[in-house]
């Protein structure tokens, strides 16, 4: 398959009628895959309401179709066709915080969208992107679109056009390249169909957010306990993992040292995930300063331009730094926990 390829200022006025946002919304009207940039990771979506299209996003991120993705729309009015009700409590996080990177799960309405969508599930996982050329490919295609992250199953999430194209190009029927996303980290995935509501996926609105508008929010077990099953999109299964084995490291960076000291007398290449306040202490191989730890957001836009890049290493294995679980580290640490596959030395 030959994938296109468009470059996108988003800055441009009357976005929606843009040559590339038109063509882009062609092919996805012919139930062909797209990818683009949202503000949280490059989507690669498709018409949530065709069986053909939603497989195809499967079959190009070599996903289980047991795993229901995220519906994308651009208008609230959207959520009508396939939404059996809204909550009075998701109203009111969707006028505080749509658009932005924050999924609401629904009961969904049959008969709208392709039941692989929803992975045959009685709910539906919506939200609205905070980024202009998602928005305005969205309204052209006049369609909701099904938009999982644009990277192979099990790989690091895409935030530039360049990771797309190193998973998918031949894949999928056009990319749009937007530049480097912002927040990094997918969206929070919040269920409200329950009656306290619960977070299914850290991300990028804090607990402490929701609970500003919303009141007490409930964690789903399974982010805390290994041994319970993840309800969300994209948790199910391994995920966000580098090539070569990461291990989390929880005690002084002395101890992290003592770990690549260790490895690279065994004869390995060791990789170092930090930050820029101790980048100049460690003597290895490679080390990625992964934003600041005194401001976690920075860590959460570069975290997986951080394990990308230890893709174009020759690095054998793999030692990070552990962050706090306030706020947005707790979504980078969800992340971490996931790629390390829950490996934790301890010094």
């Amino acid at each position: 398959m030959n994938t296109k390829r468009w470059s996108v200022d988003k800055y441009v006025d009357e976005l929606e009628r843009y040559p590339q946002i038109t063509q882009a919304a062609s092919l996805l009207i012919k139930n062909e895959v797209v990818a683009f940039p949202t503000e949280t990771v490059y989507g690669l979506g498709g018409n949530a309401e065709n069986n053909d299209a939603v497989a195809k996003i499967f079959a190009a991120k070599g996903r289980p179709s047991d795993n229901p993705l995220i519906i994308h729309i651009a208008e609230e009015e959207q959520l009508q066709d396939f939404v059996e009700e809204i909550p009075e409590k998701a109203k009111r996080l969707m006028k505080e915080f749509w658009p932005g990177p924050l999924t609401l799960i629904f009961k969904k309405k049959n008969g709208k969208l392709s039941d692989k969508a929803t992975a045959g599930l009685s709910t539906v996982a919506v939200r609205m992107p905070d980024h202009p050329i998602a928005l305005a490919v969205i309204k052209q295609a006049g369609l909701p679109i099904a938009a999982p992250s644009a990277n192979r199953s099990g790989r690091p999430s895409p935030t530039t056009a360049d990771h797309v194209w190193e998973d998918l190009n031949g894949r999928i029927g056009g990319l749009i390249d937007g530049g480097p996303t912002g927040v990094g980290v997918e969206s929070t995935v919040l269920d409200c169909t329950v009656s306290v509501p619960t977070i299914l996926r850290p991300g990028g609105i804090t607990r402490e957010q929701l609970e500003a508008v919303i009141g007490t929010v409930n964690v789903d077990p399974a982010l805390v306990d290994t041994e319970k099953a993840p309800k969300s999109p994209g948790m199910k299964y391994r995920h966000y993992a580098p090539d070569a084995p990461l291990y989390l490291v929880e005690g002084p960076r002395g101890f992290i040292q003592k770990l690549v000291n260790e490895k690279r007398k065994e004869g390995l290449s060791v990789g170092v995930l930090t930050t820029e306040e101790n980048r100049d202490y460690y003597q290895s191989d490679f080390v990625f300063a992964c934003g600041k730890r005194a401001e976690l957001e920075t860590v959460a836009s570069s975290l997986y331009e951080a394990l990308r890049y230890f893709n174009s290493t020759k690095a054998d294995v793999i030692f990070s730094e552990m962050f706090s679980n306030d706020g947005v580290g707790n979504a980078i640490m969800n992340r971490l926990m996931k790629a390390a596959g829950h490996r934790v030395i301890k010094g």
